[in-house]
């Protein structure tokens, strides 16, 4: 009886190797998994957002008559980001009107907040006053519509043009 039960003992201790075992690989696999998702949305989100600026830049340019340049320029002092860094920015031009703008597809606050920063960066580099600071994104978080509203810039987002039909119900 002693023996049958040692016996029982090692089947168990056994099985429970096992099952470790296949716990670590699954866990293997999840995070495998979960990096590859992760890495699929960052590249998804980097073409949608040119592709969407690129369709932007294309009406304003071919339907309203407007110069839009896409500015890639390098901070050497370190005055945006803390250390030299590239700063990119979009332009708007017409008849002399500047607009700087960032088209992005989410903007946090602290996007806000970097994209207020690289503008009077620009003005600074460039000496020139902006008319307006843009925002184009289709999502905006609502702690970065304070910030644009306490540096007077303004916000096209998917949520101003959906309004209540966004929150109303039948």
């Amino acid at each position: 009886m002693l023996r049958r039960l040692g016996e029982m003992d090692e089947r168990h201790a056994e099985i429970e190797r096992k099952w470790a075992e296949q716990a670590r690989r699954l866990d293997a696999v999840e995070r495998k998994f979960d990096s590859t998702i992760g890495a699929l949305g960052a590249r998804w989100g980097l073409h949608s957002e040119e592709t969407f600026r690129s369709a932007l830049r294309g009406i304003l340019t071919d339907f309203f008559n407007l110069e839009v340049v896409q500015v890639n320029e390098y901070d050497e002092t370190g005055e945006v980001f803390g250390r030299p860094e590239q700063i990119e920015l979009d332009l708007i031009i017409k008849n002399g009107t500047l607009l700087i703008c960032e088209i992005k597809l989410s903007m946090s606050k602290a996007d806000m907040y970097l994209f207020e920063r690289k503008a009077r960066w620009y003005e600074r580099c460039h000496e020139r006053q902006a008319d307006q600071l843009m925002v184009i994104s289709p999502m905006v978080d609502a702690r970065a519509r304070k910030v644009a509203e306490r540096f007077n810039i303004i916000v096209y987002s998917f949520a101003d043009d959906a309004g209540m039909a966004l929150t109303e119900t039948e």
